[in-house]
């Protein structure tokens, strides 16, 4: 039994090592093909390892799909909402912003945004993937919308600003962004998009918060 216990957690630890390897490749790959055209025969051949042994880690390929989900989570969290914990006010919304394109420029995944495609990919699927996007999307909206109030009470945008609106209005520049760049292949969308949305925060500061 001793000797179970100890040869127990360096198969675990390899084993999360090995699914995390798995989930890194397949965002990779989903950001660019779609999370329905990831497949657990393809991905086994990306990683050069048995189909058998990616069934081991995903039971199937709803599992993988919300799997890569959480992945691409964990990795937006990291790369755009931690970085800006510290800042507040209208500081908060630009390092959001920044942060976000930067991630999405290429820097991150090969396709851009992952949740951008994902969105419009599953947005008439039913089912739990969806579900979970549909979440998660609201989420971070929410949590655009709620940094806007905050600004507002700082005393960093104007208080007749709908910060709802507002939260969409960004958003929606990303999102329109991340499109222009994966449609048109054009390289100057996370430019412009950074341009717009800088002027749009702007344009509802407060002279003071200008200044600063």
């Amino acid at each position: 039994m001793k000797t179970l216990r100890k040869t127990a957690k360096p198969k675990l630890a390899r084993g999360l090592k090995t699914r995390d390897t798995i989930l890194l490749k397949a965002v990779s790959i989903a950001s660019v093909e779609g999370l329905e055209g990831l497949t657990l025969g393809k991905l086994a051949t990306e990683l050069h390892i048995s189909k058998s042994g990616l069934f081991a880690h995903f039971g199937s390929k709803e599992e993988l799909q919300l799997s890569v989900v959480e992945q691409a989570r964990l990795i937006f969290v990291e790369r755009v909402i931690t970085p800006a914990h510290n800042s507040t006010g209208v500081k908060r919304l630009r390092s959001f912003y920044q942060n976000w394109l930067s991630y999405a420029d290429k820097s991150t995944f090969p396709g851009g945004c992952f949740f951008t495609a994902a969105s419009l990919e599953f947005d008439d699927r039913p089912g739990k993937v969806r579900d979970q996007i549909v979440k998660l999307m609201k989420q971070w909206i929410g949590m655009l919308e709620q940094a806007a109030v905050q600004a507002q009470s700082a005393g960093d945008i104007k208080k007749e600003i709908d910060a709802r609106q507002f939260a969409f209005e960004l958003h929606s520049l990303a999102m329109g962004a991340n499109w222009s760049s994966r449609l048109f292949k054009d390289e100057t969308a996370f430019a412009t998009a950074r341009r717009a949305i800088l002027q749009r925060i702007d344009q509802v500061s407060d002279e003071q918060t200008k200044r600063k």
